[in-house]
């Protein structure tokens, strides 16, 4: 009898360790996640880059933060004679896409990031209607620029201004969303 007492002590012993040891203390509970940013408040516009470089190249450092700010509705009106007087000072007279000085101003000004909903989505591909609307992961979009602006009307000219000389990735993009390629 008292043999099987015993026997009945240590279960129960064993079963308390067990049951005590799988139950959480409160402290290890993980609250569920809760947004924590403030949303109160007016946030302002401090910068915008859609189009790599252009902003950097064609604004003045006086005007940066007056152009960081300014709608693309108010862009043109006032910053396109600064993008007329930098591709004058560039020595730019038409472009690849047959685009006068002015044409190429008004469509770099809009420092805005298209999105093409019907039909192909390039950054470039030669053809005017397609320039600019929009742009994959891989598109070479300083070479673009480069070639937009010093290439000439056939993109040949000023070769050695035509291209940085960055021709990939340091990584491959993923195949699958999210696409970029992973951190080193």
């Amino acid at each position: 009898m008292i043999h099987i007492n015993k026997f009945k002590i240590i279960v129960l012993v064993l079963a308390v360790a067990v049951i005590a040891s799988c139950k959480k203390k409160q402290d290890d509970v993980i609250p569920d996640p809760v947004d924590t940013f403030d949303v109160s408040g007016t946030y302002t516009q401090a910068d915008q880059m859609a189009r790599p470089a252009i902003n950097t190249v064609f604004v003045g450092a006086a005007r940066k933060n007056e152009f960081n700010i300014t709608t693309p509705t108010a862009m043109s009106a006032a910053f396109k004679t600064d993008f007329v007087a930098g591709l004058t000072g560039f020595g730019f007279t038409t472009n690849a896409l047959g685009q006068t000085k002015d044409q190429f101003a008004t469509l770099l000004v809009n420092d805005v990031l298209n999105v093409k909903l019907n039909g192909p989505t390039t950054f470039f591909d030669g053809v005017a209607a397609n320039t600019l609307s929009g742009r994959a992961l891989a598109d070479d979009v300083i070479d673009v620029e480069l070639l937009l602006i010093f290439g000439g009307p056939t993109g040949a000219s000023n070769p050695s201004l035509t291209k940085d000389n960055v021709n990939a990735n340091d990584k491959a993009f993923l195949t699958t969303f999210p696409y970029l390629a992973s951190p080193f």
